[in-house]
């Protein structure tokens, strides 16, 4: 999974490069295009085209009937009854191409969380940095570790030990503009953390966890921590992301513009493509 993330973050970051100091919608809307692509091409070759082809026709057939005979119940509800089985066929053919494109969908939207889920520091904006311990550390015993910040990020406080969710806090400042990175001294060895000061469109990792295929899937954007570390996670609580709209902040917002645009797309070349939805 790490060799996957890591050929996916480079993938991600060089396509949406020439994006970076665009509004936002400009890179997703070009993302969701291909996507759209994307998705009427598997959906065409895993699919029964002309099986949906027909039921399509059926289901279209039976809502004709239902206006034409709108005076006989009798027609009227033998017409739904039809429409319902004709479009639990048109479900079940359409879940072959559906499932070809989960696994798919699952890495694109785990790379484009961490483009578009958050907005990036400025100059003067606090952050805080949560170092968790793994869970068979002894909550009475205080961890030896320290926080190093470089030039571009200055440490305002901490550390603060929290025993009761064996977690140790600071509270960072952001000091000039760029991609930085704290470094954090444990009896293991060094820990390295990546912190992006940028109004940009760049990846912005929250978390660093520990190995594992969940903790890899759902955070893909920093290489895992070491197995035999004691740390169990480094998270930078960036402020959630608005996809260049204004007053609504909420990292979920690209996710539904995303999903728009795609829609739009697929919808608008599924003819040109000759594929049927």
């Amino acid at each position: 999974m790490s060799i996957l993330n890591a050929f996916l973050r480079r993938l991600f970051d060089a396509v949406l490069f020439p994006f970076r100091e665009l509004h936002p919608l400009v890179g997703l809307a070009v993302v969701s295009l291909v996507f759209g692509v994307a998705v009427l091409l598997v959906y065409k070759a895993t699919s029964n085209q002309e099986k949906l082809a027909a039921v399509k026709r059926r289901i279209h057939a039976g809502i004709f009937e239902i206006r034409l005979f709108n005076d006989n119940l009798r027609a009227i509800v033998r017409a739904m009854g039809d429409i319902l089985r004709h479009n639990l066929t048109y479900l079940r053919l359409s879940a072959v191409p559906l499932l070809w494109m989960i696994a798919p969908l699952t890495l694109v939207i785990a790379q484009l969380q961490f483009h578009y889920g958050y907005q990036g520091l400025v100059p003067g904006e606090q952050v805080l940095v949560k170092v968790e311990l793994a869970e068979d550390w002894d909550e009475g015993a205080r961890p030896q570790i320290e926080l190093e910040a470089p030039s571009g990020l200055a440490i305002e406080a901490g550390p603060l030990w929290i025993p009761s969710l064996r977690e140790v806090n600071w509270r960072v400042s952001a000091v000039e503009l760029g991609a930085h990175e704290l470094t954090l001294t444990t009896p293991d060895g060094p820990l390295t953390k990546s912190v992006q000061v940028s109004d940009k469109v760049v990846r912005r990792s929250t978390h660093r966890l520990a190995p594992g295929f969940v903790n890899q899937l759902l955070y893909p954007a920093e290489d895992p921590l070491p197995a035999s570390s004691p740390v169990q996670s480094i998270i930078v609580s960036y402020p959630a992301g608005n996809a260049g709209f204004e007053g609504w902040e909420s990292e979920w917002t690209w996710m539904l513009v995303f999903f728009i645009l795609s829609v739009v797309f697929a919808f608008a070349l599924r003819k040109p493509l000759n594929v049927t939805i």
